[in-house]
C-alpha cells in the first residue's frame, strides 16, 4: 500500500488570513539570477543571459543545443526557473575549437531574447549561482493592510520557515508517490543483496530529490511546532536539518531527539537513499529574504477597492519565493 503524504505544513506566524490572486499574469512574477562570480571572458563555454516568458528552462537548453548542434548535456544552467513567469537566467553552452571566433546569437522570439554573452573556463552546473532576485505582484489582496504590513514587518525581522517549494513534490504529491516506487524497486530489494539495481530511470534524481527534501520539511515542521526554528537549540551552531544520506553531521543531543522522532517512520527512506549513494547535508531551517521591500498599488480591476502588493526580495540559491509569500497571504493561481 503506497503511503500518504500530507503538503500542510504549519506557518510561522499561523495561517493567513488575507487572500490574492497570484500569476494572474506573467510579469508578475519576475526573476533575475544573479550569478555571483565574474566570467573568465575565454574559455571553451560560450555564456548567454536569456530572459524567457512563459516557457521552462530545459525548453530553453534543447532549443540552444538544436541551435548550437551540440548535445543537450552541452548545455549548463544554474537552476530550474518557474514557467509561468517572467525570467533572466544563464546558459552555457559547451563549444570547443570554436576560439575567439564570433559565434551566432539565437535570434529573439515572443518567448525569448538573449540579453548578453560572454566566455567562459567553465561550465554552469546547478546551484553555481549566489541568489535570485524576484519582483512580484499580489493582486486584489483581500485582507487587513495593517495585518499585512505587521507580517511583513515580521519576516523581515525573524525570516521564514525554509520549506522546499510544493513544486518539488509535483502536482499533488506525484513526486513523493514515485520516489516511494523507486526506493523500494531501484534500492530496497538490492539492500538487502548489496548490489544496486542496474537502469535506473532517467527521473531517479527528482524522485531521490523530492523524498529527501520531504523528510527535511518534515523535521522544520516539528520545529516550529515546537518554538524552536528560529533560534539554535543547544549545542547547535545554527538551526539546520537533514538532507538525509551517508555520514553523521555530529548533532548536539537536543537536536538527534527531535530528528529521530520525526523520521523513525521513515527508516525505510533513509536506508535506500544511504544505499543509493547521497551524502548527508545540513540545510538551514531559517530563510531569510535579502533586501525585502513593498509597495501598494491600486487595483486595476474597476470598482474593486482592493489594492496590489508588489514585492521584492532576493533568496540565495536553494529558496522558494513561495516559502515567503505563503507565510503572508493565501494565494489563489488563475
Amino acid at each position: 500500500m503506497s503511503r500518504q503524504f500530507s503538503l500542510d505544513f504549519p506557518f510561522s506566524l499561523g495561517l493567513p488570513t488575507a487572500t490574492a490572486l497570484f500569476r494572474s499574469e506573467l510579469e508578475d512574477f519576475q526573476v533575475d539570477e544573479e550569478l555571483g562570480f565574474p566570467f573568465s571572458e575565454e574559455g571553451e563555454h560560450l555564456c548567454l543571459q536569456i530572459e524567457k516568458r512563459g516557457e521552462n528552462t530545459r525548453w530553453i537548453a534543447l532549443l540552444l543545443a538544436q541551435f548550437y548542434g551540440v548535445d543537450e548535456v552541452a548545455i549548463g544552467y544554474c537552476g530550474l526557473k518557474d514557467r509561468r513567469a517572467v525570467t533572466r537566467q544563464w546558459f552555457s553552452v559547451h563549444l570547443p575549437n570554436t576560439g575567439d571566433a564570433k559565434l551566432p546569437e539565437l535570434p529573439a522570439a515572443p518567448e525569448y531574447e538573449v540579453l548578453s554573452s560572454a566566455r567562459h573556463h567553465k561550465k554552469l552546473r546547478r546551484g553555481m549561482h549566489e541568489a535570485n532576485r524576484f519582483l512580484i505582484r499580489l493582486r486584489q489582496l483581500q485582507g487587513d493592510r495593517e495585518a499585512m504590513e505587521s507580517r511583513l514587518q515580521q519576516v523581515v525581522e525573524q525570516g521564514v520557515p525554509n520549506y522546499f517549494g510544493e513544486q518539488r513534490f509535483g502536482i499533488n504529491g506525484g513526486n513523493l508517490l514515485e520516489a516511494d516506487r523507486l526506493l523500494e524497486e531501484q534500492y530496497g530489494s538490492n539492500r538487502q543483496r548489496g548490489r544496486r539495481k542496474q537502469g535506473s530511470s532517467p527521473k531517479g534524481g527528482l524522485y531521490l530529490s523530492a523524498a529527501r527534501s520531504y523528510l527535511f520539511n518534515l523535521v522544520l515542521a516539528e520545529r516550529i511546532r515546537q518554538g524552536c526554528w528560529v533560534s539554535p537549540l543547544e549545542g547547535e551552531e545554527k538551526p539546520a536539518g537533514p538532507l538525509w544520506g551517508r555520514g553523521r553531521s555530529g548533532e548536539p543531543a537536543a537536536v538527534r531527539e527531535i530528528e529521530e522522532a520525526v523520521l523513525s517512520p521513515w527508516q525505510d527512506w533513509m536506508n535506500s537513499m544511504e544505499f543509493s549513494g547521497l551524502k548527508q547535508e545540513r540545510r538551514s531551517l531559517v530563510l531569510h529574504p535579502d533586501g525585502l521591500s513593498w509597495q501598494w498599488f491600486a487595483s486595476e480591476e474597476s470598482g474593486n477597492d482592493n489594492m496590489d502588493l508588489e514585492l521584492s526580495f532576493a533568496l540565495p540559491s536553494g529558496g522558494y519565493a513561495t516559502s515567503v509569500l505563503r507565510e503572508l497571504t493565501q494565494l489563489q493561481l488563475l
